[in-house]
């Protein structure tokens, strides 16, 4: 396992940056001992959707006879669930791939996979690329793996990226992969139709739609009922979020035409999953501006366990660049949204966001608009990142990627500069109060101390005393860095 980690570090090492040019994440499948006589080893970057869509991936493939490993040299099967957001998420996934070579040679009858965005932007082409993957499959063709891995067995290369209107794995029990028994993700809905012109999304993930609201707060329950105390829901997009009785597939266009009077929109959902039991947190991610509504806001505010937190991407600060990205909303309707956060939910409300330097024909004008609305938004912290064109997307089709690649560098820089401030006043704000923290973890500084969060997302960290992982405990704010509370633990 030690050996895994090193290789995967020395790959994203160059992106080891807090809060700056954040990498996609990296997660491995755990030891399953049941007894069956195939393993399986699935590694997954990117966002918490790709880790929620591998953990339905191992529940189809561990009821059709494989147990997981942690060591993909055990593995019959080797799958990497992949990320296309920018050009390095798919340079990480054919380094890596490089690295099977010599497994591959040793054991030929080794499986190799690729799952997810990257499969589903590039399709059979993959296989022409890369030699030593057998199978390509995209997010909505999961359900097919057992009859494509058995395809491979026989001999044949295998694909499956066809896209779905339907699909959302509803009736999938996910197997929860590196799971602290606390925290877990529910997937609420599928796709993207927002069509932003920088992101290859909607083309690897189809069309928008959403998942039965029954299965979603059954699936919540059923955690509650094992212990986890903290749920997050995900969509590409869950403020638009809906679902009606009276259509088999819930897209959104659909149910625009309907005049049913039981649509379920995300707000309602939210108080749903709310009302499993009080001592379950409901997180979400991730909104967009154009469609998150003060009725979401209210109701996050009249249930404490839904936390008070919004990551809410700006992209940019400048109205003409935002247009161009095509985010269908202005400078104006974003601070009119983050004003509204704060005079319902108030200032203790965390706010993260994304934002993108250099876009195509961005004027250092333009530029100075960004950092003027990260000046008044004041965000807990922010995913920053400077323009990487992406082929098959609409900017990639209609504008020239003409920002020097040193000015990007040097405008992120400044975006990252104003977030660094941001984040240590942000957090100097919280020293003398207390918190209601979900104890999560041991430190990784130091095995006497534990560490969570509160409502906003903020990390704390605090002395163990007699608290265990899975309680709740009430933190006093002692002291803070720029991305941690360090505190001392009181009584209610």
């Amino acid at each position: 396992m030690s050996e895994i980690i090193k290789e995967l570090n020395i790959l994203d090492q160059e992106e080891t940056v807090s809060q700056k040019d954040a990498t996609c994440g990296v997660k491995i499948s755990e030891n399953s001992q049941t007894g069956k006589t195939k393993k399986m080893y699935i590694e997954s970057y990117g966002c918490q959707m790709n880790f929620s869509d591998s953990e339905i991936v191992t529940s189809i493939m561990t009821e059709n006879g494989y147990d997981t490993t942690d060591d993909y040299k055990a593995a019959d099967v080797i799958f990497l669930n992949t990320c296309s957001i920018r050009e390095k998420a798919e340079d990480t996934v054919r380094k890596r791939l490089a690295n099977f070579n010599a497994l591959k040679k040793k054991r030929p009858d080794t499986m190799v996979g690729v799952l997810g965005c990257m499969a589903e932007r590039l399709k059979s082409k993959l296989l022409e690329e890369e030699k030593i993957v057998d199978l390509v499959v995209g997010p909505d063709a999961y359900r097919d793996l057992p009859g494509l891995v058995g395809k491979v067995e026989d001999g044949q290369k295998a694909v499956n990226t066809i896209l779905s209107k339907e699909e959302t794995y509803a009736d999938v029990t996910p197997v929860r992969l590196n799971s602290n028994g606390i925290s877990a993700f529910i997937s609420i809905m599928r796709g993207c139709d927002n069509m932003c012109s920088f992101c290859i999304v909607p083309f690897t993930r189809g069309r928008e739609r959403s998942r039965d609201p029954k299965s979603i707060v059954a699936e919540a329950q059923d955690l509650f009922n094992k212990g986890y105390r903290e749920v997050t829901l995900l969509g590409q997009n869950v403020d638009s979020y809906k679902w009606a009785d009276d259509f088999e597939s819930n897209t959104k266009k659909e149910i625009n035409k309907s005049n049913a009077e039981d649509i379920v929109n995300f707000a309602n959902l939210l108080e749903l999953v709310a009302k499993v039991s009080p001592e379950l947190r409901v997180r979400f991610s991730t909104s967009h501006p154009k469609d998150i509504t003060d009725e979401v806001l209210h109701t996050m505010a009249k249930h404490e366990n839904i936390c008070n937190y919004i990551h809410l991407p700006a992209q940019s600060g400048n109205s003409r660049v935002l247009e161009m990205m095509n985010r269908t909303y202005d400078r104006e309707w974003y601070i009119n949204r983050v004003d509204a956060i704060r005079r319902i939910i108030g200032d203790e409300c965390g706010i993260s966001s994304d934002f993108i330097t250099g876009f195509c024909t961005e004027t250092e004008e333009e530029h100075q608009d960004t950092l003027s609305l990260m000046e008044y938004v004041q965000y807990d912290y922010s995913y920053m990142f400077f323009y990487s064109e992406r082929p098959g997307t609409l900017a990639h089709k209609k504008y020239e990627d003409d920002i020097p690649l040193e000015v990007k560098k040097r405008r992120l820089e400044e975006v990252i500069a104003i977030q660094n401030r941001s984040s240590l006043e942000r957090n100097k704000k919280s020293i003398g109060k207390t918190y209601k923290v979900l104890i999560d973890k041991v430190s990784k500084r130091d095995e006497n101390q534990l560490s969570g969060r509160n409502s906003a997302n903020k990390v704390i960290v605090f002395d163990k005393k007699d608290l265990k992982i899975g309680q709740y405990a009430h933190v006093k704010v002692t002291d803070c860095t720029q991305g941690t509370l360090i505190g001392e633990a009181v009584d209610a």
